[in-house]
């Protein structure tokens, strides 16, 4: 018995950082929904299909939703990572261009495959890298640098591509990650982005820098003081971002077959509401990355069912917006709550 009291709290702990304060009525929401749209459509809404498109529909928004989840911890923001996703895909795209003949990227093969990933990555992590800098280095508020930045990396973009966007995409890419299934026919998007999403909850939740992330975002001067190197802290966390938000810029070019540099506009705000909708503070110091996943997507699961309900698309916006200021006001809540006891 003894050893049973001294392991049970602990465990107690563990599970309570991986999911979060509030994420399990989070998560009670989600099932409603579903359960609400399966009774309306039962012959649309609970199939494989619908299943199938809603997970692939969310892969590359949950990409960034994770990147933003450690920014939002750190107290932060990062209002660019939409139009670096863009910028990503528009130098992963022009670089397999560039190394094949004809620059027709089409038949290209996994070397040149390779390439146009790791450009789009480290495309991603300039940018990352630039806002963590003037953030965490030259103090400028993190709502500003990273505004500029979303009008400096689409400009880039539409610069690199003199605003077309670039179609000729390989077709191995596009039939491998962008089609392709494995384990009896889960999409290969979704295994990447499930993956990305592990090891984000793993490295948050179980190692020193989802620590010192939430020890930054709840009193940045006394993780300071603790001996947080609090600067170089930030900066990386930034980086972290800008590279997730190059992956999933690689992984949009392969879903789609084109840059996309007309979309995109609100993926930002999609990530935000995401992040904060799964329990993540916008004060910073509290959240996790099972919330993020959650918070994802009821925004998906409300568009996909308004969509075969054959609700008015003018609704959409209205229910996501309802359930943010909600999740915003629950937040504050707790924190006044907390501050009382």
């Amino acid at each position: 018995m003894r050893d049973i009291e001294v392991v049970a709290p602990a465990e107690r702990t563990v599970l309570r950082r991986l999911l979060g304060a509030g994420t399990v009525w989070i998560g009670v929401v989600l099932v409603v929904l579903c359960v609400v749209f399966s009774l309306i459509r039962p012959d649309a809404f609970p199939t494989r299909f619908t299943l199938q498109t809603l997970l692939i529909e969310t892969s590359v928004l949950l990409v960034l939703s994770v990147g933003m989840t450690f920014v939002i911890i750190t107290s932060g923001i990062d209002l660019s990572v939409g139009t670096v996703l863009i910028f990503a895909g528009v130098l992963g795209a022009k670089s397999m261009e560039w190394l094949s003949p004809n620059e027709d990227a089409t038949g290209a093969g996994w070397g040149v495959i390779a390439v146009g990933l790791l450009l789009s990555v480290a495309g991603g992590g300039v940018w990352g890298l630039l806002n963590g800098l003037l953030v965490a280095k030259a103090g400028v508020p993190p709502l500003i640098v990273t505004l500029g930045s979303f009008g400096a990396a689409l400009g880039a973009a539409q610069l690199i591509t003199g605003g077309v966007d670039t179609r000729t995409v390989p077709e191995k890419l596009r039939d491998s990650l962008g089609f392709g299934t494995s384990l009896g026919g889960v999409p290969n998007l979704v295994l990447v982005a499930t993956a990305v999403t592990v090891l984000a909850a793993w490295v948050l939740h179980t190692t020193r820098f989802g620590r010192y992330t939430c020890a930054i975002g709840s009193d940045q001067e006394a993780a300071r003081r603790s001996g947080i190197a609090v600067t170089r802290h930030l900066v990386l966390v930034y980086l972290l971002t800008g590279l997730l938000a190059g992956l999933a810029g690689f992984m949009n070019l392969a879903y789609f077959g084109t840059t996309t540099i007309g979309g995109h506009g609100t993926d930002n705000v999609d990530a935000i509401a995401g992040v904060v909708i799964g329990g993540t503070s916008l004060f910073g110091g509290v959240g996790s990355i099972v919330g993020t996943v959650i918070g994802v997507f009821i925004p998906s699961v409300l568009k996909k069912g308004f969509v075969i309900a054959q609700v008015p698309v003018f609704w959409q916006p209205i229910a996501v917006s309802v359930v943010l200021v909600a999740a915003v006001w629950f937040d504050q809540a707790r924190r006044r709550a907390r501050d009382r006891k």
